[in-house]
Protein backbone atom coordinates (compact mmCIF):
# COMPACT_ATOMS: atom_id res chain seq x y z
CA UNK A 1 0.00 0.00 0.00
CA UNK A 2 2.37 2.05 -0.57
CA UNK A 3 0.65 4.34 -2.89
CA UNK A 4 -0.82 7.97 -2.45
CA UNK A 5 -3.91 7.65 -0.36
CA UNK A 6 -6.61 9.74 -1.86
CA UNK A 7 -7.68 11.93 1.48
CA UNK A 8 -7.69 15.50 0.52
CA UNK A 9 -11.12 15.82 -0.02
CA UNK A 10 -12.42 13.37 3.10
CA UNK A 11 -10.13 15.33 5.79
CA UNK A 12 -12.05 18.25 4.84
CA UNK A 13 -14.99 16.08 6.31
CA UNK A 14 -13.46 14.88 9.42
CA UNK A 15 -12.64 17.03 11.96
CA UNK A 16 -15.12 17.87 14.55
CA UNK A 17 -18.34 20.28 13.57
CA UNK A 18 -19.58 23.09 14.43
CA UNK A 19 -22.26 22.99 17.07
CA UNK A 20 -24.36 25.54 15.73
CA UNK A 21 -27.99 23.63 15.36
CA UNK A 22 -28.81 25.74 12.33
CA UNK A 23 -25.43 24.54 10.64
CA UNK A 24 -25.94 20.52 12.07
CA UNK A 25 -29.53 19.65 10.84
CA UNK A 26 -29.63 20.36 6.86
CA UNK A 27 -28.05 18.79 4.41
CA UNK A 28 -26.96 20.40 0.98
CA UNK A 29 -26.71 17.55 -1.79
CA UNK A 30 -24.52 20.12 -3.79
CA UNK A 31 -22.00 20.69 -1.18
CA UNK A 32 -19.50 17.44 -0.06
CA UNK A 33 -20.60 16.09 3.45
CA UNK A 34 -20.21 13.25 5.43
CA UNK A 35 -23.91 12.44 4.93
CA UNK A 36 -23.23 12.78 0.82
CA UNK A 37 -19.91 11.70 0.48
CA UNK A 38 -20.23 7.66 1.31
CA UNK A 39 -21.99 6.27 -1.00
CA UNK A 40 -19.68 4.43 -3.13
CA UNK A 41 -17.26 1.67 -2.40
CA UNK A 42 -14.25 3.74 -3.11
CA UNK A 43 -15.42 6.07 -1.46
CA UNK A 44 -16.13 4.30 1.98
CA UNK A 45 -12.84 2.92 0.74
CA UNK A 46 -10.76 6.55 0.77
CA UNK A 47 -12.35 7.09 4.52
CA UNK A 48 -10.85 4.00 5.77
CA UNK A 49 -7.39 5.31 3.51
CA UNK A 50 -7.68 8.25 5.81
CA UNK A 51 -7.83 6.57 8.74
CA UNK A 52 -4.61 4.57 8.76
CA UNK A 53 -3.14 7.82 7.12
CA UNK A 54 -3.61 9.29 10.67
CA UNK A 55 -0.68 6.64 12.09
CA UNK A 56 1.88 8.71 9.19
CA UNK A 57 1.71 12.24 10.83
CA UNK A 58 4.17 13.99 13.01
CA UNK A 59 1.46 13.15 16.52
CA UNK A 60 2.45 9.40 15.74
CA UNK A 61 4.96 7.44 13.59
CA UNK A 62 6.84 10.35 11.71
CA UNK A 63 8.14 11.18 15.15
CA UNK A 64 6.00 11.44 18.58
CA UNK A 65 5.10 8.24 18.81
CA UNK A 66 8.43 6.54 18.78
CA UNK A 67 9.94 9.33 21.05
CA UNK A 68 7.58 8.38 23.84
CA UNK A 69 7.42 5.09 23.80
CA UNK A 70 11.36 4.58 23.69
CA UNK A 71 11.74 6.92 26.08
CA UNK A 72 9.22 5.86 28.94
CA UNK A 73 11.27 2.07 28.43
CA UNK A 74 15.16 1.71 29.49
CA UNK A 75 15.93 1.14 25.68
CA UNK A 76 17.37 4.84 25.36
CA UNK A 77 19.26 7.39 26.83
CA UNK A 78 19.89 11.20 25.72
CA UNK A 79 22.55 11.01 22.68
CA UNK A 80 23.53 14.87 24.04
CA UNK A 81 21.89 16.19 21.15
CA UNK A 82 19.28 18.25 19.53
CA UNK A 83 17.27 16.35 22.40
CA UNK A 84 14.38 18.81 23.17
CA UNK A 85 13.43 20.17 26.33
CA UNK A 86 10.15 18.29 26.66
CA UNK A 87 11.76 15.17 25.74
CA UNK A 88 14.17 15.35 27.62
CA UNK A 89 11.65 15.67 30.50
CA UNK A 90 10.62 12.16 29.61
CA UNK A 91 13.52 10.99 29.98
CA UNK A 92 14.77 12.40 33.33
CA UNK A 93 11.04 11.61 34.96
CA UNK A 94 9.55 15.22 35.08
CA UNK A 95 6.11 14.15 33.76
CA UNK A 96 3.46 16.79 33.23
CA UNK A 97 -0.17 17.25 31.41
CA UNK A 98 1.01 20.19 29.59
CA UNK A 99 4.44 18.03 27.93
CA UNK A 100 3.83 18.14 24.13
CA UNK A 101 4.67 14.76 23.56
CA UNK A 102 1.93 13.43 25.97
CA UNK A 103 -0.73 15.92 24.19
CA UNK A 104 0.27 14.59 20.51
CA UNK A 105 0.14 10.75 21.40
CA UNK A 106 -3.51 11.58 22.83
CA UNK A 107 -4.38 13.41 20.10
CA UNK A 108 -3.01 11.22 17.40
CA UNK A 109 -4.81 8.37 18.81
CA UNK A 110 -8.17 10.18 18.87
CA UNK A 111 -7.60 10.89 15.67
CA UNK A 112 -7.36 7.51 14.32
CA UNK A 113 -10.51 6.10 16.65
CA UNK A 114 -12.51 9.62 15.04
CA UNK A 115 -11.86 8.87 11.45
CA UNK A 116 -12.72 4.99 12.21
CA UNK A 117 -15.73 6.04 13.98
CA UNK A 118 -17.01 7.80 10.61
CA UNK A 119 -16.32 4.91 8.53
CA UNK A 120 -17.93 2.85 10.75
CA UNK A 121 -21.05 5.06 11.34
CA UNK A 122 -21.42 5.04 7.14
CA UNK A 123 -20.34 1.85 6.20
CA UNK A 124 -23.47 0.04 5.70
CA UNK A 125 -25.20 2.85 4.11
CA UNK A 126 -22.72 2.72 1.37
CA UNK A 127 -24.85 1.03 -1.59
CA UNK A 128 -22.79 1.66 -5.04
CA UNK A 129 -20.30 -0.05 -6.13
CA UNK A 130 -19.58 -2.49 -3.31
CA UNK A 131 -19.38 -5.91 -2.04
CA UNK A 132 -20.13 -7.67 1.03
CA UNK A 133 -16.68 -8.63 1.32
CA UNK A 134 -15.12 -5.29 0.65
CA UNK A 135 -17.35 -3.79 3.13
CA UNK A 136 -16.82 -6.52 5.54
CA UNK A 137 -13.01 -5.75 5.33
CA UNK A 138 -13.39 -2.10 5.26
CA UNK A 139 -15.41 -2.36 9.13
CA UNK A 140 -12.75 -5.28 9.98
CA UNK A 141 -9.75 -2.44 9.09
CA UNK A 142 -11.76 0.06 11.37
CA UNK A 143 -12.53 -1.99 14.07
CA UNK A 144 -8.31 -2.84 14.25
CA UNK A 145 -7.26 0.91 14.21
CA UNK A 146 -10.18 1.81 17.18
CA UNK A 147 -9.03 -1.37 18.96
CA UNK A 148 -5.15 -0.88 18.75
CA UNK A 149 -6.04 3.18 19.36
CA UNK A 150 -7.97 2.08 22.52
CA UNK A 151 -4.90 -0.24 23.48
CA UNK A 152 -2.41 2.10 23.39
CA UNK A 153 -4.41 4.77 25.45
CA UNK A 154 -5.48 2.19 27.86
CA UNK A 155 -2.40 0.98 28.52
CA UNK A 156 -0.72 4.54 29.24
CA UNK A 157 -3.59 6.47 30.56
CA UNK A 158 -6.22 3.52 32.15
CA UNK A 159 -9.50 5.33 31.93
CA UNK A 160 -9.94 7.60 28.72
CA UNK A 161 -13.41 8.73 27.28
CA UNK A 162 -14.96 6.03 24.71
CA UNK A 163 -15.69 7.90 21.82
CA UNK A 164 -17.39 5.02 19.44
CA UNK A 165 -19.22 7.21 17.21
CA UNK A 166 -18.49 10.06 14.90
CA UNK A 167 -18.01 13.39 17.18
CA UNK A 168 -20.23 16.29 15.60
CA UNK A 169 -20.67 19.02 18.11
CA UNK A 170 -19.64 19.58 21.92
CA UNK A 171 -21.99 17.69 23.35
CA UNK A 172 -20.54 15.19 21.60
CA UNK A 173 -18.25 15.16 24.81
CA UNK A 174 -17.99 12.10 26.93
CA UNK A 175 -16.38 11.78 30.40
CA UNK A 176 -13.80 9.03 31.25
CA UNK A 177 -14.22 6.13 31.46
CA UNK A 178 -12.10 3.25 33.86
CA UNK A 179 -9.86 1.14 32.77
CA UNK A 180 -11.30 -1.83 32.49
CA UNK A 181 -13.76 -0.16 30.34
CA UNK A 182 -11.12 0.79 27.76
CA UNK A 183 -9.62 -2.26 27.78
CA UNK A 184 -13.00 -3.99 26.97
CA UNK A 185 -13.54 -1.65 23.81
CA UNK A 186 -10.36 -2.66 22.86
CA UNK A 187 -11.05 -6.00 23.07
CA UNK A 188 -14.22 -5.81 21.78
CA UNK A 189 -13.20 -3.78 18.43
CA UNK A 190 -9.90 -6.35 18.07
CA UNK A 191 -12.43 -9.48 18.30
CA UNK A 192 -14.98 -8.29 15.96
CA UNK A 193 -11.88 -7.49 13.63
CA UNK A 194 -10.23 -10.66 13.26
CA UNK A 195 -13.75 -12.09 12.69
CA UNK A 196 -14.03 -9.72 9.83
CA UNK A 197 -10.80 -9.33 8.20
CA UNK A 198 -9.10 -11.74 5.88
CA UNK A 199 -5.70 -12.88 5.92
CA UNK A 200 -2.21 -11.81 4.34
CA UNK A 201 -2.49 -13.74 1.03
CA UNK A 202 -5.94 -12.54 0.16
CA UNK A 203 -4.23 -8.72 -0.63
CA UNK A 204 -2.92 -7.63 -3.83
CA UNK A 205 0.61 -6.09 -3.91
CA UNK A 206 -1.48 -2.94 -3.94
CA UNK A 207 -3.09 -3.25 -0.54
CA UNK A 208 -0.05 -4.80 1.52
CA UNK A 209 -0.11 -2.84 4.78
CA UNK A 210 -4.17 -3.16 5.19
CA UNK A 211 -4.49 -4.97 8.72
CA UNK A 212 -5.42 -8.95 8.65
CA UNK A 213 -6.94 -11.20 10.52
CA UNK A 214 -3.47 -12.00 11.69
CA UNK A 215 -2.85 -8.47 12.98
CA UNK A 216 -5.84 -8.14 15.06
CA UNK A 217 -5.21 -11.63 16.82
CA UNK A 218 -1.71 -10.85 17.33
CA UNK A 219 -2.67 -7.22 18.91
CA UNK A 220 -5.39 -8.55 20.31
CA UNK A 221 -3.17 -11.08 22.58
CA UNK A 222 -1.37 -7.80 23.08
CA UNK A 223 -3.74 -6.23 24.90
CA UNK A 224 -4.89 -9.81 27.07
CA UNK A 225 -0.99 -10.21 28.09
CA UNK A 226 -1.15 -6.64 29.48
CA UNK A 227 -3.70 -7.48 31.61
CA UNK A 228 -2.11 -10.91 32.65
CA UNK A 229 -4.94 -12.83 30.95
CA UNK A 230 -2.91 -15.61 29.02
CA UNK A 231 -5.56 -18.19 28.54
CA UNK A 232 -7.37 -15.76 26.49
CA UNK A 233 -3.94 -14.64 24.26
CA UNK A 234 -3.14 -18.46 24.07
CA UNK A 235 -5.80 -19.53 21.46
CA UNK A 236 -5.00 -16.72 19.22
CA UNK A 237 -0.85 -16.31 19.08
CA UNK A 238 -1.73 -20.43 17.74
CA UNK A 239 -4.01 -19.21 15.26
CA UNK A 240 -1.42 -17.23 13.78
CA UNK A 241 1.58 -20.33 14.38
CA UNK A 242 -0.67 -22.85 13.15
CA UNK A 243 -1.74 -20.70 9.50
CA UNK A 244 1.56 -21.24 8.24
CA UNK A 245 1.96 -18.08 6.96
CA UNK A 246 4.39 -16.20 8.83
CA UNK A 247 8.19 -17.25 9.65
CA UNK A 248 11.29 -15.52 10.57
CA UNK A 249 13.62 -14.14 8.02
CA UNK A 250 17.04 -15.79 8.26
CA UNK A 251 18.41 -12.49 8.19
CA UNK A 252 17.92 -10.11 11.29
CA UNK A 253 18.49 -6.76 9.43
CA UNK A 254 15.94 -7.67 6.51
CA UNK A 255 13.01 -6.49 9.06
CA UNK A 256 14.52 -2.80 9.29
CA UNK A 257 15.44 -1.80 5.73
CA UNK A 258 13.44 -0.94 2.88
CA UNK A 259 13.81 -3.78 0.55
CA UNK A 260 12.03 -6.38 2.59
CA UNK A 261 9.06 -4.63 3.87
CA UNK A 262 5.69 -7.03 4.10
CA UNK A 263 8.12 -9.73 4.72
CA UNK A 264 7.27 -13.63 5.35
CA UNK A 265 8.08 -12.44 9.31
CA UNK A 266 6.08 -9.66 9.19
CA UNK A 267 2.48 -9.23 10.50
CA UNK A 268 1.55 -5.24 10.72
CA UNK A 269 3.53 -2.72 9.60
CA UNK A 270 2.77 1.34 9.34
CA UNK A 271 3.83 2.61 5.80
CA UNK A 272 6.36 4.82 5.41
CA UNK A 273 7.83 6.10 1.63
CA UNK A 274 9.95 8.88 -0.24
CA UNK A 275 8.21 8.41 -3.28
CA UNK A 276 6.21 11.87 -2.42
CA UNK A 277 9.04 13.74 -1.07
CA UNK A 278 10.83 14.61 2.39
CA UNK A 279 8.91 14.17 5.18
CA UNK A 280 6.96 17.46 6.35
CA UNK A 281 7.19 17.34 10.26
CA UNK A 282 4.23 19.52 10.76
CA UNK A 283 1.89 17.49 9.07
CA UNK A 284 0.67 16.52 12.67
CA UNK A 285 -3.11 15.09 11.26
CA UNK A 286 -1.35 12.79 8.35
CA UNK A 287 -3.17 14.79 5.43
CA UNK A 288 -1.36 13.06 2.21
CA UNK A 289 1.30 15.79 2.55
CA UNK A 290 3.96 13.08 3.11
CA UNK A 291 4.48 9.83 4.66
CA UNK A 292 8.59 9.92 5.40
CA UNK A 293 9.66 9.96 9.24
CA UNK A 294 12.26 11.55 11.19
CA UNK A 295 13.37 7.91 12.86
CA UNK A 296 16.72 7.59 11.13
CA UNK A 297 17.51 11.52 11.37
CA UNK A 298 16.50 11.70 15.57
CA UNK A 299 18.57 8.25 15.95
CA UNK A 300 21.17 8.03 13.27
CA UNK A 301 24.66 8.02 14.13
CA UNK A 302 25.62 10.57 11.30
CA UNK A 303 22.74 12.79 11.69
CA UNK A 304 21.12 13.93 15.18
CA UNK A 305 21.90 10.99 17.35
CA UNK A 306 19.27 12.48 19.97
CA UNK A 307 18.70 9.02 21.52
CA UNK A 308 21.63 6.57 22.10
CA UNK A 309 21.23 2.84 23.33
CA UNK A 310 20.93 2.79 26.99
CA UNK A 311 23.81 1.33 29.04
CA UNK A 312 21.62 -1.03 30.37
CA UNK A 313 20.34 -2.19 26.59
CA UNK A 314 24.22 -2.57 25.60
CA UNK A 315 25.37 -4.93 28.75
CA UNK A 316 22.28 -7.25 28.36
CA UNK A 317 23.33 -8.46 25.02
CA UNK A 318 25.31 -11.79 25.77
CA UNK A 319 28.75 -11.88 26.21
CA UNK A 320 29.73 -15.88 25.74
CA UNK A 321 33.30 -15.87 25.57
CA UNK A 322 36.17 -12.79 27.36
CA UNK A 323 36.94 -10.04 24.69
CA UNK A 324 35.80 -6.77 23.94
CA UNK A 325 32.61 -7.59 21.69
CA UNK A 326 29.57 -8.58 22.39
CA UNK A 327 28.80 -12.41 21.24
CA UNK A 328 25.31 -11.86 20.27
CA UNK A 329 25.37 -10.82 17.01
CA UNK A 330 22.04 -9.13 17.24
CA UNK A 331 24.30 -6.13 19.37
CA UNK A 332 26.04 -5.16 15.91
CA UNK A 333 22.49 -5.86 13.52
CA UNK A 334 20.79 -3.34 16.40
CA UNK A 335 23.84 -0.76 16.94
CA UNK A 336 26.42 1.17 15.05
CA UNK A 337 30.12 1.81 16.63
CA UNK A 338 32.95 3.27 15.53
CA UNK A 339 35.13 1.67 12.80
CA UNK A 340 31.74 0.40 11.33
CA UNK A 341 30.89 0.17 7.53
CA UNK A 342 27.80 1.93 6.23
CA UNK A 343 26.29 3.27 2.86
CA UNK A 344 26.67 -0.36 0.85
CA UNK A 345 30.12 -0.66 2.91
CA UNK A 346 31.34 2.31 1.04
CA UNK A 347 31.91 4.88 4.44
CA UNK A 348 33.81 3.92 7.66
CA UNK A 349 32.16 5.39 10.88
CA UNK A 350 35.43 8.08 12.31
CA UNK A 351 35.35 10.40 14.89
CA UNK A 352 34.81 13.22 12.34
CA UNK A 353 31.69 11.24 10.80
CA UNK A 354 30.42 9.51 14.22
CA UNK A 355 27.86 12.45 16.33
CA UNK A 356 28.37 13.19 19.11
CA UNK A 357 30.23 11.14 22.24
CA UNK A 358 31.81 8.78 19.81
CA UNK A 359 32.46 5.96 23.07
CA UNK A 360 28.91 4.55 23.04
CA UNK A 361 27.02 3.19 20.34
CA UNK A 362 24.29 4.49 17.97
CA UNK A 363 21.20 2.86 16.64
CA UNK A 364 21.55 1.06 13.13
CA UNK A 365 18.19 -0.40 13.50
CA UNK A 366 15.48 1.68 11.19
CA UNK A 367 18.21 3.57 9.84
CA UNK A 368 19.02 4.70 6.26
CA UNK A 369 22.68 5.12 6.06
CA UNK A 370 23.02 1.04 5.28
CA UNK A 371 22.52 2.16 1.75
CA UNK A 372 23.38 5.93 1.64
CA UNK A 373 26.14 8.03 2.66
CA UNK A 374 24.19 10.91 4.48
CA UNK A 375 20.82 10.55 6.60
CA UNK A 376 17.89 12.67 6.35
CA UNK A 377 14.92 13.60 7.05
CA UNK A 378 13.17 11.08 4.51
CA UNK A 379 13.27 7.45 5.63
CA UNK A 380 10.65 5.41 3.93
CA UNK A 381 11.30 2.13 6.09
CA UNK A 382 8.16 0.88 7.25
CA UNK A 383 7.76 0.61 11.12
CA UNK A 384 7.49 -3.11 11.77
CA UNK A 385 4.70 -3.13 14.93
CA UNK A 386 3.94 -6.83 15.00
CA UNK A 387 6.57 -9.66 13.67
CA UNK A 388 6.16 -12.96 14.09
CA UNK A 389 9.18 -13.41 15.90
CA UNK A 390 7.11 -11.20 18.85
CA UNK A 391 4.62 -13.37 18.31
CA UNK A 392 7.03 -16.81 19.18
CA UNK A 393 8.08 -15.05 22.38
CA UNK A 394 4.50 -14.01 23.42
CA UNK A 395 3.41 -17.72 22.77
CA UNK A 396 6.40 -18.89 25.08
CA UNK A 397 5.30 -16.62 27.97
CA UNK A 398 1.79 -17.75 27.71
CA UNK A 399 2.92 -21.05 28.05
CA UNK A 400 5.47 -20.47 31.12
CA UNK A 401 2.67 -18.74 33.12
CA UNK A 402 0.04 -21.39 32.40
CA UNK A 403 2.55 -23.47 33.83
CA UNK A 404 3.88 -25.24 30.51
CA UNK A 405 7.16 -24.06 31.28
CA UNK A 406 8.79 -27.06 29.11
CA UNK A 407 6.24 -26.39 26.40
CA UNK A 408 7.60 -22.73 26.49
CA UNK A 409 11.18 -23.57 25.38
CA UNK A 410 11.19 -24.35 21.32
CA UNK A 411 9.37 -20.84 21.18
CA UNK A 412 11.90 -19.03 23.40
CA UNK A 413 14.97 -20.65 21.17
CA UNK A 414 12.79 -20.26 18.12
CA UNK A 415 13.97 -16.50 17.73
CA UNK A 416 18.10 -17.25 18.61
CA UNK A 417 17.80 -20.27 16.14
CA UNK A 418 17.62 -17.52 12.76
CA UNK A 419 20.46 -18.47 10.70
CA UNK A 420 22.40 -15.16 11.00
CA UNK A 421 21.48 -15.24 15.27
CA UNK A 422 22.57 -18.70 15.78
CA UNK A 423 23.05 -17.73 19.66
CA UNK A 424 23.34 -21.37 22.14
CA UNK A 425 20.06 -22.46 23.02
CA UNK A 426 18.66 -21.91 26.36
CA UNK A 427 18.91 -23.51 29.07
CA UNK A 428 22.61 -21.68 29.55
CA UNK A 429 24.77 -20.96 32.47
CA UNK A 430 23.33 -17.20 32.96
CA UNK A 431 20.35 -18.06 32.05
CA UNK A 432 18.79 -21.40 33.41
CA UNK A 433 14.72 -22.18 32.53
CA UNK A 434 14.30 -25.15 34.75
CA UNK A 435 11.74 -23.53 36.71
CA UNK A 436 8.56 -20.57 35.67
CA UNK A 437 10.45 -18.22 37.50
CA UNK A 438 13.66 -18.81 35.75
CA UNK A 439 11.96 -19.04 32.35
CA UNK A 440 10.14 -16.08 32.90
CA UNK A 441 13.59 -14.01 33.48
CA UNK A 442 15.19 -15.58 30.15
CA UNK A 443 12.11 -14.44 28.54
CA UNK A 444 12.41 -10.85 29.59
CA UNK A 445 16.01 -11.14 28.45
CA UNK A 446 15.30 -12.50 25.22
CA UNK A 447 12.33 -9.85 24.30
CA UNK A 448 14.94 -7.16 25.28
CA UNK A 449 17.41 -7.93 22.70
CA UNK A 450 15.71 -9.39 20.36
CA UNK A 451 13.15 -6.02 20.08
CA UNK A 452 14.77 -3.22 21.50
CA UNK A 453 13.75 0.00 19.74
CA UNK A 454 10.49 -1.14 18.05
CA UNK A 455 8.42 0.50 20.40
CA UNK A 456 7.89 -2.48 22.38
CA UNK A 457 10.05 -2.47 25.40
CA UNK A 458 7.62 0.25 27.37
CA UNK A 459 4.72 -2.01 27.50
CA UNK A 460 6.41 -5.24 28.85
CA UNK A 461 7.93 -3.25 31.50
CA UNK A 462 4.68 -1.93 32.45
CA UNK A 463 2.95 -5.31 32.34
CA UNK A 464 5.34 -6.79 34.38
CA UNK A 465 5.91 -4.19 37.07
CA UNK A 466 2.32 -4.72 37.48
CA UNK A 467 2.32 -8.26 37.82
CA UNK A 468 5.44 -8.00 40.17
CA UNK A 469 7.89 -9.80 37.86
CA UNK A 470 10.52 -7.37 37.85
CA UNK A 471 13.51 -8.41 39.29
CA UNK A 472 14.25 -5.08 39.99
CA UNK A 473 13.20 -1.45 38.70
CA UNK A 474 14.63 -1.26 34.89
CA UNK A 475 13.23 2.61 33.91
CA UNK A 476 15.68 5.51 35.72
CA UNK A 477 13.84 7.94 37.10
CA UNK A 478 10.61 5.81 37.46
CA UNK A 479 8.19 7.34 40.30
CA UNK A 480 5.29 4.79 41.30
CA UNK A 481 2.67 7.34 39.89
CA UNK A 482 4.19 7.22 36.06
CA UNK A 483 2.38 4.28 35.66
CA UNK A 484 -0.35 6.20 34.22
CA UNK A 485 0.21 9.13 32.00
CA UNK A 486 -1.20 12.84 32.83
CA UNK A 487 -4.25 13.62 30.77
CA UNK A 488 -3.30 16.51 29.39
CA UNK A 489 -4.39 20.24 30.54
CA UNK A 490 -5.52 20.67 27.02
CA UNK A 491 -7.87 17.81 27.34
CA UNK A 492 -9.43 18.50 30.64
CA UNK A 493 -9.86 22.26 29.44
CA UNK A 494 -11.86 21.60 26.13
CA UNK A 495 -13.64 18.42 27.19
CA UNK A 496 -16.81 19.80 29.54
CA UNK A 497 -17.58 16.25 30.88
CA UNK A 498 -14.11 15.96 32.36
CA UNK A 499 -12.39 18.38 35.43
CA UNK A 500 -8.91 18.20 37.34
CA UNK A 501 -10.83 15.81 39.72
CA UNK A 502 -10.38 13.19 36.61
CA UNK A 503 -6.71 13.61 36.41
CA UNK A 504 -4.62 10.63 37.59
CA UNK A 505 -3.25 10.72 40.48
CA UNK A 506 0.64 12.28 40.84
CA UNK A 507 0.10 14.96 38.33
Amino acid sequence: MKIRLFITALLLLIGVASCDEDKLNPINPNQLSVETFFVSGPQLTAGINAAYAGLQGLDLYIREYFFLQDMLSDDVASGGGQLEGHRNQIIVGAIDPSNPLIISNWRGWYRIIHRANIVLDNADNVSEEITESLRNRIKGEAHFLRGWAYYELGSLWGGVPLMTTMANAIESALPRSTEEETFQQAISDLTEAARLLPNKASYSSADLGRATNAAAQAMLAKVHLFRGNYAAAKPLLEAIINSGEYSLMPRYLSNFEEENEHNQESIFEVIMTRDFGDANVWDGDGSGISFSTFRGQEYSPTAWKNLVPSTSLVNAFEKIANGATKDDPRFNYNFYQLGDTYNNGNNVLTEESFSGDSSRPAWRKYTMIYKQAAENMASGINFRVIRYADVLLMMAEVENELGNTAAALPFLNATRQRADVNMPLYPTAQYPTGTQAQMRIAIQHERQVELPGEQIRNRDIRRWRRQGFLQSEPVPNFRPHHDLMPLPFAEIDNNPALSNSDQNPGY
